[in-house]
């Protein structure tokens, strides 16, 4: 609720005026024309710069345009003359925002504050009369701000130095250092506006009891990271407005339970069922929590109600894209979830873009769902156009990763490189580009890399991993094998990791002819993770040179139900079959 400007009154005299005539000439009317054309032209700017609609103005702004009651309107409105009248005389009370209870509503005749407004009126009248019997002629009544106050300021001090003459100096003087306080002020003023925090903390002083100037603070805490204070100006701010919807919204995505973070969205979606913002984030909560459905709706909602929102689009995309599996194996063919889906999330990817053409999260993600599709040429681009937004490593990565999973690997390099300078303390970045060059052979440097990761990190289980392969590579399998096993006494969770490790152990193993060894581990491998196809085929290899052929055959058929496309496996399968047909021929000479 801003304060109203004052409009006094103020009728201009004519020292000389000239004699009028009967009939108005044609140059006032002139005149008259003219104003209005100026009227009419300020009137279309006013609504062109607005985008040709009138301004909408919420409770927040003016509470009372909103009260139900005519009384409490007329004696606010009366009200807030008087106080900007005050404000001009004395402006020690400053504030750039005067909303939401900064001027408690008057809803009641018997409110002091009337009192001021009486007063006002009583002084308006005493003006107006003075005017009335000094002037012998008025030519124009204006309407006037502040400008009036200061006519009528120099009008009153040109009487008060008449009237006295005998101390006109001291007048003068008494005006001078009026005039320096008051300069001195907007100095003052004006170093407030030199940066948001002094702006934002400056409302908090002057007007604590303001619930908006509280959420524009916390809105800057937010920014600079201060989520603490930030949080406590949220709940001051609904302490002194319970129905600020924007406060409840940021105050969610603030707190870290997650419970208590959606009960804030709620309720912001409560007082305001169109708020855009708590919409995309209580839809982001419920995708977190694996609630696809209902965070889709909400999304949607989320556009439909802020259709330049373009994280709403690129959020909306991204969900729809996890709904693209990442592949099917069983049949050789790509199978997707939902059907149209990469088509709608590229759909909201472009949409997010178009909106926002630097939005690079969504342009990244727009090259993974390309990447997902086996699209690595429009994934290329999308990355590159991203970069071009800008170079952060977290773009630069996901086009390493494209470059090594296609084998080009110089390229990899690069990028892999340029990514780890601008986050040298990045340890998954570092990573992949140890594994880069322990792809090309440079397994020295690879080595050095990953053993200064782990001087940081003893818990790098990809580390150890990564090692293992190196040393593989360097054919210092006793190493590779000491490597796994510190991978295993890690004790990683996840069944599946525990069932690589032990599958690349039983590999270690059997590249220095541990064959039985290797076996178990390789049992050890699918017992944790039964998919786990080439331990099938290698425990299956095993009884194979052993001369177990009918064992084998059972490994090798197992291996060849869960990849059935492996020319490996057949041929392995065709080898048993001539072992067996040449052992069935010698066993039956035998017989013979």
């Amino acid at each position: 609720m801003d304060p109203l400007g004052l409009q006094l009154l103020v009728l201009l005299e004519e020292p000389n005026p000239p004699a009028c005539p009967a009939v108005t000439s044609g140059s006032q009317r002139g005149g008259e024309t003219c104003s209005s054309l100026k009227v009419i032209l300020i009137l279309y700017f006013r609504l062109w710069i607005m985008g040709g609609s009138m301004p909408m103005f919420s409770e927040q702004d003016n509470p009372a345009s909103f009260s139900p009651y005519l009384l409490t309107r007329f004696l606010t409105y009366s009200y807030l003359l008087a106080f900007n009248a005050w404000l001009l005389l004395a402006p020690i009370t400053l504030c750039y925002d005067w909303q939401v209870g900064s001027i408690p509503l008057v809803e009641s005749v018997w409110d002091v504050r009337n009192l001021a407004t009486v007063f006002l009126v009583l002084v308006l009248v005493l003006l107006s009369l003075h005017f009335l019997e000094c002037n012998r002629t008025f030519s124009i009544f204006h309407f006037f701000s502040s400008m009036g106050y200061c006519i009528l300021f120099v009008h009153g001090l040109k009487k008060l130095t008449t009237w006295l003459n005998k101390w006109r100096i001291t007048v003068l003087t008494l005006f001078a250092l009026l005039l320096l306080l008051f300069s001195w002020k907007t100095v003052k003023q004006n170093e407030i506006w030199l940066s948001r925090e002094s702006l934002f903390s400056s409302g908090v002083r002057t007007l604590p009891h303001n619930a908006k100037v509280h959420y524009n603070y916390a809105n800057f805490l937010k920014d600079q990271g201060r989520n603490i204070e930030a949080i406590y100006h949220y709940k001051t701010a609904l302490k002194l407005y319970p129905r600020h919807a924007s406060a409840l919204n940021n105050l969610g995505t603030l707190t870290k339970d997650v419970v208590e973070a959606k009960d804030y969205y709620r309720r912001a979606l409560q007082l305001n069922p169109q708020h855009n913002r708590a919409l995309f984030n209580l839809g982001n909560l419920l995708k977190s929590q694996g609630k696809k459905e209902e965070a889709v709706i909400l999304l949607r909602d989320s556009i439909k109600y802020g259709p330049d929102f373009a994280d709403a689009y690129s959020s909306l995309a991204s969900l729809l894209a996890e709904q693209v599996t990442d592949l099917i194996w069983g049949t050789g063919i790509k199978v997707f979830s939902s059907p149209g889906a990469p088509e709608r999330a590229v759909s909201h990817y472009r949409q997010a873009i178009h909106l926002s053409p630097t939005h690079h999260v969504a342009m990244v993600n727009l090259g993974r769902l390309h990447r997902s599709l086996g699209q690595n040429k429009e994934a290329e681009a999308w990355y590159k156009r991203a970069l071009k937004v800008s170079r952060k490593a977290e773009i630069l990565s996901p086009l390493g990763a494209l470059y090594y999973n296609t084998g080009r690997y110089e390229e990899a390099l690069q990028v892999y490189r340029e990514a780890a300078s601008l986050q040298p303390s990045n340890k998954e970045t570092r990573l992949a580009l140890a594994q880069v060059l322990a792809m090309m052979g440079r397994t020295k440097e690879a080595e050095k890399m990953t053993n200064h990761i782990l001087d940081e990190d003893v818990g790098c289980l990809e580390c150890y991993r990564l090692l293992s392969a190196i040393y593989s590579k360097q054919e210092h399998y006793a190493k590779a094998l000491e490597a796994i096993d510190k991978a295993l006494q890690l004790k990683p969770k996840d069944p599946k990791i525990i069932s690589e490790l032990f599958f690349t152990k039983g590999n270690q193993l059997r590249e220095q002819n541990l064959l039985d060894e290797a076996f178990e581990n390789y049992k050890r491998a699918v017992e944790l993770n039964s998919d786990q196809a080439q331990a099938w085929m290698n425990m299956g290899g095993i009884e194979h040179i052993k001369g177990n052929y009918i064992t084998a055959r059972g490994y090798y058929e197992k291996a060849l139900q869960l990849v059935p496309n492996s020319k490996l496996l057949k041929e392995n399968l065709a080898k048993l079959d001539r072992l067996e047909k040449r052992f069935q021929e010698v066993q039956e000479k035998d017989q013979t």
